[in-house]
């Protein structure tokens, strides 16, 4: 795979199959793949965490839309930038350091899919430009800080199992689900308070949303299906899910992703609409097939033209000690 050795995260490909003997065992290791806990309530109330991260987020995006990146990459970024911040503090007054840090949790979640990623053109006309050679030291770091844990254990790895709850032989119906679900989980990623709950009850509560829009008849079984599950903290997921349904409501339905995707429109702006909270509410009862339809005809990718064909990889002589 890359020079570093690191293998490839659960993605976004692995939704149609699952192993029920390696569910165990995800349950029992995502904490280590969540933001450590004893910074959290820190850093959630810290207004330069806060703009930092939705900075970052602005970053991550312009680069999915600019250089035809899986919107899985952007995902990973964020996740490998919680992660960092919550264990180590970086200064406030060296905008620099907070752009480099970026760059390269984008560079290394690129990597993780095996996906080309020129961080170099990418940084053209965005004020910072770092040379390779210090962005390899940044990813080491970040390496180190994240205990080499790149293949993370996200909602993604997880939305299988809980949709299989539902048993679904219409598979228009479960492509509509799987892919409302996983458009919940992306956006849920810009709400700072999702971080404290772990990747399992993201999940469980994209399921149980997509769920209740789309199959409500099947909702209430649905809900005490996976509520009453043996990992599942009860209470833990009707909080996610509050806070999920909160954020459909305000933001609207439409997939941030599919928007940038689709759109001429900055990262930074389609940011700012996704935050700005809106008393409009918007019903929708479209079938399942007009969803998988309408979904299908907005899944068109710029090309963008910060990302050439010239790009770096990282030395081989860079090995975990």
């Amino acid at each position: 795979m890359d020079e570093f050795g690191l293998q490839e995260p659960h993605s976004l490909a692995s939704f149609q199959e699952y192993n029920p003997d390696t569910i165990p065992d995800l349950f029992a290791s995502e904490s280590d793949h969540m933001p450590s806990h004893n910074s959290l309530s820190c850093s959630k109330d810290s207004d330069f965490y806060f703009a930092f991260r939705l900075k970052a987020i602005s970053l991550f995006l312009q680069a999915q839309y600019s250089c035809n990146l899986d919107p899985f990459i952007p995902y990973l970024a964020i996740n490998y930038l919680d992660r960092f911040l919550s264990k180590r503090d970086i200064p406030e007054g060296k905008p620099w350091v907070s752009r480099l840090l970026e760059v390269s949790c984008l560079s290394l979640a690129a990597k993780m899919k095996n996906t080309p990623f020129s961080a170099t053109d990418f940084q053209r006309g965005e004020g910072f430009i770092f040379d390779a050679q210090t962005i390899h030291k940044m990813e080491l770091l970040i390496l180190d800080t994240l205990d080499w844990r790149m293949r993370s254990i996200t909602p993604f790895s997880f939305l299988p199992f809980f949709l299989s709850f539902l048993d679904l032989n219409d598979q228009t119906l479960a492509k509509a689900l799987k892919s409302r679900a996983s458009d919940v989980i992306f956006n849920a990623h810009n709400e700072i308070k999702i971080v404290e709950f772990k990747p399992s009850i993201i999940a469980a509560s994209a399921a149980l949303s997509a769920c209740q829009e789309l199959l409500p008849l099947q909702f209430p079984s649905f809900k005490a299906s996976i509520s009453s599950f043996q990992y599942v903290n009860k209470e833990s997921l009707f909080k996610c899910l509050t806070l999920v349904q909160e954020m459909m409501v305000n933001e609207g339905y439409e997939s941030m992703f599919d928007t940038l995707s689709c759109t001429t429109r900055t990262a930074m702006s389609v940011v700012d609409r996704q935050l700005t909270k809106s008393d409009q509410r918007q019903n929708t009862h479209t079938s399942s097939t007009i969803i998988a339809e309408k979904r299908d005809s907005k899944r068109r990718r710029l090309n963008g033209t910060l990302c050439s064909e010239n790009r770096f990889r990282l030395s081989h002589h860079f090995q975990k000690c």
